[in-house]
């Protein structure tokens, strides 16, 4: 498997942590040189694993943002 490239560009911030130190967290992300993207996904303490995630340009992240703001919780 081809290794991933990253460079955590921005940091948004932290949803949630779990009791294993893992995070939530939402960043601007550049994936493999290109251009960067907002990024929703869990990490370990050092930013050395990563899980699954959503990657999202800024027109869908606003487009969530007002969906979200729709919402009644």
């Amino acid at each position: 498997m081809a290794d991933i490239k990253f460079e955590i560009q921005e940091t948004v911030g932290t949803v949630s942590q779990s009791p294993k130190g893992w995070t939530k967290e939402l960043n601007l992300i550049s994936w493999n040189g290109k251009a960067p993207k907002y990024d929703l996904r869990d990490w370990a303490p050092e930013h050395e694993k990563m899980g699954k995630g959503v990657t999202l340009s800024v027109e869908e992240l606003k487009a969530l943002r007002d969906l979200l703001n729709e919402m009644e919780l």
